[in-house]
């Protein structure tokens, strides 16, 4: 078959194609135009999930007549003054107002500041009507209706409006995230309202996050601030513990267009790489502000992919932005535990508890009654009950450690849970999983100072593996013996350990060595040697910390609340589970009715 030149409409359609995918993909493209219109209010509305309407009203510097023709041509654009290494604005391909015309029935009204009139022109499937005058105050108004009636087989692979409309207001979202001094408004048939109005000042990006995010994450999220080399890191992230079960939590911008980019969502997991359990999700807003040549935005027509020039420089910022935050932060945890403990302790189904509404009989508040029926000493005789029983220590509670940020250990339940009173609450500490977490740390500070300090056993421990398993071991005999723990091959399938990490006390070697060799069995998946380090490390604190179900004296649980208060990080274990919860008052209060 000979080869033919394309139509320019079937070449328009195709184009069309690659940049207006759904309704939302239309959204992002004209609020985006409307920004970099310099808008202070962009208003939205929707019907049939965007496919039926969608109308982007805005207050910027509008479209002169004369420039209208233009605006809706393929590849036409002001925006590119400085050539593609040097992109400042969200658009730049010319090709959002092309693409959205050759697909739909596109109207575009605007006024340029300053003139007298506004003007409006049409384009129906790729076909341009004449500029005519229009009545607009202000801006530019751009009204899409029946999107792909030119490209009917595209409709079938829309979802349903209800998906349609709810991934239009992601993009919104994620807009307004990043441009808080702009009013966003979002209407239509199809959806619920939402408004959220310009805010400016110092905390402008906090309260538009608050709006958007919701209130838990403001309570649980730390600020991240830091530069290297002229990328500069600014943001938000959640606490571990505060997590998801997807990655729909997660927002990264780059000079203020939302991306979706690979190597960042990996930086960002590798952030949380020992704070969070492997099957969670972090939660983050995170701002990269960076030279604009130094990032290639021009990779994919959506402009969700983009790509660094220094690509290492961008990854170590946020991971090492996060986990300096995570650890100058000190000891806390997300406040939706204490609502999850409450719940826990509410029986299903049962409604939040009231205080009781009965009164004594007799009491009424005042007179002979009551002083009959009140607290006195004769009263309260009759609830007078005989010395415990069981060997139970009064625990001191000095307000001066009762301020620590942890409290004062009050008592220990089932050898296993800590239990600490705070100025205005307590808390509840997994004495196995704090302790690991404080081993962990030890580990990995020796490692970077002075080496990790060894016991030598007297006599060396043989532990029989599977042959490949003992390989895996004597290869990493090196790397291994960094941590403290010294061994060597024993025949085809065994080791010898011969010295073990002092700070870890006694432990079952064979034990210890069998899941390491597990854990270096999955190194292929880690990116560097400090991963791998880290990993093992973890693997041998978990053999070296308090087990559950150990007695541990008063000043033992004082100690380890200290040592919780001043370690990195120790909110959560190695694994990801918190290593204490926190209930102030008001939480205690709920519990019993009192409000």
């Amino acid at each position: 078959m000979p080869i033919r030149r394309l139509s320019e409409d079937m070449v328009n359609r195709i184009a069309a194609g690659e940049v207006v995918e759904r309704p939302a993909s239309v959204v992002k493209e004209l609020v985006e135009n409307a920004i970099d219109a310099g808008a202070t209010r962009i208003e939205i509305v929707t019907a049939g999930g965007g496919a039926s309407l969608i109308r982007v009203s805005d207050d910027g510097g509008g479209i002169g007549r004369d420039d209208l023709p233009l605006a809706v041509e393929r590849h036409c654009t002001s925006k590119l003054d400085g050539g593609l290494d040097d992109i400042r604005s969200l658009g730049f391909r010319g090709e959002a107002l092309a693409a959205v015309g050759a697909a739909a029935r596109l109207t575009v009204t605007s006024r340029r500041t300053g003139a007298d009139g506004a003007w409006s022109i049409t384009v129906e499937g790729g076909r341009v009507g004449p500029i005519e005058p229009a009545a607009l105050s202000q801006g530019t108004r751009i009204e899409v209706r029946d999107l792909f009636f030119a490209t009917p087989a595209r409709l079938k692979f829309l979802r349903s409006e209800r998906a349609e409309a709810s991934a239009i207001t992601d993009v919104v979202r994620r807009l307004a995230m990043a441009h808080p001094e702009i009013r966003f408004a979002l209407s239509g048939s199809d959806r619920t309202a939402l408004d959220l109005p310009g805010v400016t000042g110092e905390d402008a990006r906090r309260a538009r996050l608050g709006d958007v995010m919701g209130r838990d994450f403001r309570d649980n999220a730390i600020a991240i601030e830091a530069a290297r080399e002229g990328a500069r890191l600014a943001g938000f992230a959640g606490l571990p513990t505060f997590s998801r079960a997807n990655s729909l939590g997660q927002f990264l911008f780059v000079n203020g267009r939302p991306v979706r980019d690979k190597l960042l969502l990996g930086a960002l997991r590798a952030a949380y790489a020992d704070l969070m359990k492997r099957d969670r999700h972090p939660v983050a807003v995170l701002f990269i502000e960076i030279e604009p040549r130094e990032v290639d935005v021009n990779v994919h027509p959506t402009k969700a992919d983009v790509r660094f020039r220094d690509s290492g420089l961008v990854r170590g910022l946020i991971i090492g932005a996060i986990r300096e935050a995570f650890a100058a932060s000190g000891p806390r945890t997300s406040s939706t535990a204490a609502s999850a403990t409450i719940e826990a302790f509410r029986p299903a189904g049962r409604p939040p508890m009231r205080p009781p509404s009965w009164r004594p009989a007799g009491y009424g508040g005042g007179g002979a009654a009551a002083r009959v029926m009140g607290f006195a000493e004769e009263a309260q005789a009759a609830f007078d009950i005989a010395m415990p029983s069981a060997d139970v220590r009064a625990v001191s509670s000095d307000p001066e450690t009762v301020s620590q940020p942890l409290g004062a250990a009050m008592a220990q339940v089932h050898d296993t849970y800590v239990v600490a009173q705070t100025a205005d609450g307590l808390v509840i500490v997994d004495q196995h999983a704090a302790h690991e977490r404080l081993v962990y740390e030890r580990l990995k500070r020796g490692m970077e100072t002075t080496g990790v300090a060894r016991q030598i056993l007297l006599i060396p421990d043989i532990v029989d593996l599977a042959p490949d398993d003992a390989a895996r071991l004597t290869e990493r005999a090196e790397d291994l013996a960094a941590l403290g723990l010294v061994l060597e091959p024993f025949g085809p399938g065994a080791v010898a350990v011969r010295e073990t990490p002092s700070m870890l006390g006694p432990i079952d070697a064979g034990a210890l060595v069998r899941d390491l060799a597990e854990e270096i069995a999955e190194w292929e998946r880690a990116d560097t040697l400090r991963d791998r380090l880290e990993a093992v490390a973890s693997r041998m604190a978990c053999h070296g910390s308090v087990r559950a179900g150990r007695r541990l004296k008063p000043e033992e649980m004082d100690a380890l609340l200290r040592e919780i208060e001043a370690t990195p990080n120790a909110s959560e274990c190695n694994h990801g589970r918190p290593t204490f919860i926190e209930l102030k008052l008001a939480d205690i209060e709920r519990l019993f009715g009192r409000r």
